[in-house]
């Protein structure tokens, strides 16, 4: 043991883990909606096909999986990117193209949401950032 003092103190919060976490709630809330896109396709739409079906499916699957990448520097780019293949959903069926220009605005306002973290952050503005008052 030593007999130096812990002066270090508790670490400062990471903003970016518990933005990690809304961004892969984000993705889980979209998989849960493309599949809940399922049965309306089904009554309402022209029927599932073994394309829609498959769409849908994959789609929602792929959401999942890359909810366990959003560590990544490049994931946020990449949720917004694939939002496109979701608008392209108007194929399937109209609604589901509606769901994906919902979610090109969700994943924008958190797109800009990042954007704001960052630029405080870089101006040393976040509550973390703060010095202590005595």
């Amino acid at each position: 043991m030593s007999d130096t003092p812990d002066v270090a103190g508790p670490a400062a919060p990471d903003p970016w883990k518990s933005f990690r976490g809304v961004m892969a709630g984000t993705l889980i809330l979209e998989s849960i909606v493309v599949l809940l896109a399922l049965p309306v396709v089904a009554m309402v739409g022209g029927g599932l096909t073994a394309w829609s079906t498959a769409y849908l499916v994959g789609f929602a699957v792929f959401l999942v999986l890359l909810a366990g990448v959003q560590g990544r520097p490049w994931a946020i780019w990449v949720n917004l990117g694939v939002q496109l293949f979701l608008v392209a959903g108007f194929v399937v069926y109209p609604a589901v193209g509606f769901v994906g220009l919902l979610f090109v605005v969700v994943w924008g306002v958190i797109a800009y949401l990042r954007a704001e973290v960052l630029r405080r952050q870089r101006r040393g503005l976040l509550p973390g950032q703060q010095l202590p008052r005595d």
